[in-house]
């Protein structure tokens, strides 16, 4: 876990491009941090307690300032496990209203009850899901020792939560798994639409540095948006025309050319199940 830094004042440090598994302790997402004259701003809290107290002392090896605020860019589990530990240091948390329905539903339970038995010693029965310190409705600008961070709703698009935190000084945005780099996006439940829709409205942002949630930094911030828009509207394109033709979801998949993204990271693991969802999705759409 080393910090990568990628301007004046932004860093951020890089998951593996893997399944989570006790080998790597969840340490499949990214986060990042910005230092300010006033405390450090955090973004994302990584997959495991370890995990993040591991990101709280390299923090502490870069600066004296105090960690005062961590931001969420969506409640998934390799981006929550390590926030108890940033809670124990008295980190202010904000995140997007919409993820209470997650936070407390049967399968943020089960998620972690699994996660305990597949993710252990890393997962135990002392890691637990912490609420946010402030849920926010809508676009919030946050002053943290004169540095400006623009707090920006995505959702619905990977989660109905996503935030992206923009640092306008420094053109750096931290995207959250609205952006997938150097892998094949999750798309899981997603409302792909809206989701190519965030990302028209991030194509149209002054950027010069795009922090994804999974993969590496971006100084080709539309090369890189463009990548995940271009994999959603394929899925979109493929699957709704078999859904619209009442093609047996199988046939339909194995009919489909996926050359131009099977070279990808996780592209076996994830593209099957992210065609079906979306396969899913356009029945419903079209109904």
């Amino acid at each position: 876990m080393a910090p990568q830094q990628v301007s004046a004042s932004a860093w951020y440090v890089q998951g593996l491009a893997a399944l989570g598994s006790p080998a790597n302790q969840n340490f499949i997402s990214n986060a990042g941090f910005v230092i300010t004259p006033k405390g450090v701003v955090v973004i994302d809290a990584l997959g495991s307690p370890a995990l993040a107290e591991r990101l709280i002392a390299q923090i502490g090896r870069i600066t004296p300032q105090p960690i005062t605020t961590v931001i969420l860019t969506h409640y998934h589990a390799d981006h929550i496990y390590g926030l108890q530990a940033f809670k124990a240091i008295g980190a202010h948390i904000i995140a997007h209203r919409a993820a209470l329905q997650y936070l407390n539903s049967d399968t943020a339970r089960l998620r972690l009850q699994a996660s305990r038995h597949d993710l252990a010693p890393w997962i135990d029965d002392s890691t637990r899901l912490v609420p946010a310190d402030e849920w926010i409705d809508g676009e919030k600008d946050l002053v943290v020792g004169g540095v400006h961070f623009l707090i920006k709703p995505m959702g619905p698009a990977h989660t109905p939560e996503d935030l992206a935190i923009y640092v306008p000084s420094e053109k750096v945005l931290f995207a959250g798994d609205v952006v997938f780099r150097d892998r094949a996006p999750y798309v899981g439940e997603a409302d792909s639409r809206h989701w190519i829709a965030a990302l028209d409205s991030l194509l149209g942002m002054d950027i010069k540095v795009i922090v994804p949630g999974h993969g590496a930094h971006s100084t080709e911030p539309r090369k890189d948006l463009q990548l995940t828009r271009d994999y959603l509207l394929y899925l979109r394109e493929t699957m709704g025309r078999a859904a619209r033709n009442m093609d047996p979801f199988d046939e339909a998949y194995k009919a489909t050319d996926w050359s131009r993204f099977e070279h990808l990271p996780l592209f076996h693991a994830a593209n099957r199940m992210n065609a079906y969802n979306t396969f899913l999705l356009m029945e419903h759409e079209s109904n």
